[in-house]
């Protein structure tokens, strides 16, 4: 696991767009502005960029490699196409699977089941439907919270960006594989939740 992982809370700034297929996102240490991670998606298909502007964007596949400021890989997050409830796998810097997330279907404000490599529960994210507040859970125990940070109100009427603030709790080993699927869970919020 990447040491950059370590850290406990990170600032989640999605690229401003009008008009963009790809989902880009910066990483920011909240304290002192330092780009932490980029996450990309650079190769999308065809089809795939025409269908990001329709009704059917939030059913297309995606893949989006997370990477170290200084170009180290960190993280790969991707999807096929989603019909019904989307399952997202999380590989490593080699790889290697660390998990899924398997949406709950009838969920009211999102929740995600956040699964190890064997399909076991290791946590479970859940969101409030009056709001972009999100929790993740262990047995009735807060891992981390996200909540959307609102860039000013012009930008978010004309913009599809959203910023989020993702904060572990000190409760979290340092070495424990969870934070990154933390990690990667909230950068897909917007695209399975929130579309």
């Amino acid at each position: 696991m990447n040491p950059i992982l370590k850290q406990n809370l990170f600032f989640i700034k999605e690229h401003v767009g009008m008009f963009k297929a790809a989902n880009n996102f910066d990483i920011i240490h909240p304290e002192t502005q330092q780009l932490l991670m980029v996450c990309r998606e650079d190769n999308l298909g065809f089809f795939t960029k025409m269908f990001r502007f329709s009704d059917y964007k939030r059913y297309t596949p995606f893949e989006i490699e997370v990477k170290t400021a200084t170009g180290d890989k960190v993280l790969t997050i991707r999807r096929g196409i989603s019909i019904f409830l989307s399952t997202v796998e999380v590989l490593d810097e080699n790889n290697n699977l660390v998990g899924r997330f398997k949406q709950r279907l009838f969920s009211i404000g999102g929740k995600f089941d956040v699964l190890d490599p064997n399909n076991q529960v290791i946590c479970t994210l859940r969101g409030k439907w009056t709001s972009w507040d999100f929790k993740f859970e262990q047995n009735g125990t807060e891992l981390a919270a996200v909540s959307k940070k609102w860039a000013g109100l012009g930008k978010e009427l004309f913009t599809t960006a959203d910023n989020y603030m993702l904060s572990i709790s000190e409760s979290v080993a340092k070495e424990n594989p969870v934070r990154i699927m933390i990690l990667a869970a909230v950068l897909c919020i917007d695209m399975v939740l929130k579309e």
